[in-house]
């Protein structure tokens, strides 16, 4: 940092107001070097920062990745397992929400979703954008450091859909209309006037330089997105076998590519991202790489060397065909002599879903939860913790396993200060720094957390007790009870209220670290 930016940084901290201004400015002069500078200056300066990957699996259990299920799991994976070995493995992991969207919105901004509008359910389909214009994120972060930065993959946090209202109609289907055979005149002029058009509000606005994936693979449009815009017209109602396959494949009908399919999906976005990592790799770039996965959320099209691989069922197939393209990124990696400049971070949005063969596998031996109690949407520990690997060559200590409580938001905080950048009040509200934890130290950064059910009931933790805000509170000490077995909250009714007190704490304050109280964005609701 020059001595100008490091006198905009000092001087900064006397006023709120000032510390957004210089913030500005800092981040504006670093841009701006960055685009004046040779390839090489840049790699040169930017040798301690590593290239980092972000690595988001959809609905991936806890105990679907072996290496945190050795007594109570059956599914191989080798090249996240391949990670663990290589990294340090987290065991008291959170995301935010036991659904994607309120998940993916927290761990891009270091806030808590339930500050925002979208304190129940996900965004829906052709929904707005959640993530506020000017809110930062980890990608505009990495760029304000120079960084290229890319996300390929399943965004569904919203996009500003240029539909007219009264053309919704044609757009929001509901599946009473699945017996419809065809698309309408009527709908067919309106699809190819609004995906003719850009799409403004998604990722190369939210901090992305560029952009290629399906945006929710299970609903319209049911095509390729590629930075703002679609990849060909849907024109098309998706084909009605799609709605009533077995297994799983699309949820909601809808505009469609012509002969779309569902099984190039996740090979074609692991294409994506390894091209990215050559491109930058051969320009010297510094790169961050967020890969969200659409898999193994349905649709569950599993391509066919993976079909029966696991001996179990088509979900297992599916969590190890996406092993297996884990294994793909990690290997351009090592083929581009990358890998010990990158920092690879590897979870998952939630638990995995009871309604994708949940129970089939529990009676062959496989416990998606582990030995945590229930799974995707629920406020219990199957819900919302998640794996969470952390590899960094040269920093984190090989093999490692860390116990403490951590949290998604914290992957922005990580950033920032692996950057060295300060940061303004109304960013990353909710986020601690992990890397005294990945440095190999043992205390810890936090010692509470937020996640909630999908229905957007609040879990509260503090040291390891957690407290579940139902009409009838829920108190679990976690380190006596992992399973959420026996409730405590008659026993102990005064640490029921001083839980119930830090949550409100935490909602009034607008943050959870320390700092100035900031807004949330709408009213939070109270639980019960």
């Amino acid at each position: 940092m020059t001595n100008r930016q490091q006198n905009l940084a000092c001087a900064a901290k006397s006023s709120e107001g000032f510390v957004i201004q210089a913030f500005g400015v800092v981040l504006l002069l670093i841009v701006l070097w960055g685009a004046t500078s040779s390839p090489a200056e840049v790699r040169a300066s930017h040798s301690s920062y590593p290239n980092m990957v972000v690595i988001l699996a959809d609905d991936l259990g806890y105990g679907d990745v072996s290496s945190y299920n050795s007594d109570r799991g059956k599914i191989a994976t080798p090249n996240i397992d391949r990670l663990a070995k290589d990294g340090m493995r987290f065991t008291d992991a959170h995301s935010s929400s036991g659904v994607c969207s309120p998940s993916r919105y927290t761990l891009l901004t270091g806030r808590y979703h339930w500050r925002t509008r979208l304190q129940a359910g996900i965004v829906g389909v052709f929904g707005e954008p959640l993530i506020a214009r000017e809110r930062m994120t980890i990608g505009t972060l990495a760029k304000a450091r120079g960084y290229q930065t890319a996300c390929f993959g399943k965004w569904h946090l919203g996009w500003d859909w240029p539909i007219p209202a009264e053309e919704s109609k044609y757009f929001r289907l509901s599946r009473k209309s699945e017996d419809q055979p065809m698309a309408s005149p009527e709908q067919q002029e309106s699809w190819r006037r609004v995906f003719s058009q850009r799409i403004p509000g998604g990722p190369t606005e939210r901090g992305f330089d560029e952009y290629f994936g399906t945006d929710v693979p299970n609903w319209p449009p049911f095509c390729f997105i590629e930075n703002d815009r679609t990849v060909g017209i849907p024109e098309v109602l998706l084909p009605v076998h799609f709605l009533n396959a077995k297994p799983l494949m699309a949820s909601l009908p809808g505009p469609a590519v012509k002969d779309w399919q569902f099984e190039p999906i996740l090979p074609v976005i692991t294409d994506r991202a390894c091209q990215f990592v050559r491109r930058c790799g051969k320009e010297g770039k510094p790169f961050l790489l967020y890969l969200p996965l659409t898999t193994p959320h349905e649709p569950l099209a599993v391509n066919q060397p993976w079909q029966g691989k696991s001996g179990l069922n088509v979900y297992a197939d599916f969590v190890m065909e996406t092993d297996a393209m884990v294994g793909r990124l990690l290997d351009t990696l090592d083929e581009t002599d990358l890998t010990k400049d990158t920092l690879v971070i590897f979870t998952s949005d939630n638990g995995k879903a009871i309604y994708t063969g949940a129970k089939e596998l529990e009676e062959m031996g496989h416990f998606s939860s582990g030995p945590f109690r229930g799974y995707k949407t629920s406020v219990y520990e199957g819900g919302h913790r998640i794996p969470f690997i952390v590899r960094w060559p040269g920093v984190v200590p090989r093999g490692s396993v860390c116990s403490q409580l951590v949290h998604q938001a914290d992957v922005f905080a990580t950033l920032a200060d692996i950057f060295q950048m300060p940061l303004p009040p109304n960013a990353g509200e909710d986020s601690f720094s992990l890397l005294p934890l990945l440095r190999g130290e043992s205390r810890a950064i936090r010692t509470h957390a937020v996640s909630c059910a999908a229905n957007g009931t609040p879990g509260i933790r503090d040291g390891s007790w957690k407290l579940i805000l139902t009409a009838k509170p829920e108190l679990y000490n976690l380190a006596e009870d992992p399973g959420e077995t026996t409730n405590l909250a008659e026993r102990h009714p005064d640490r029921v209220e001083a839980m119930k007190a830090l949550l409100e704490h935490l909602i009034q304050e607008g943050r959870s670290t320390p700092g100035p109280r900031q807004e949330n964005d709408v009213p939070v609701k109270r639980y019960p």
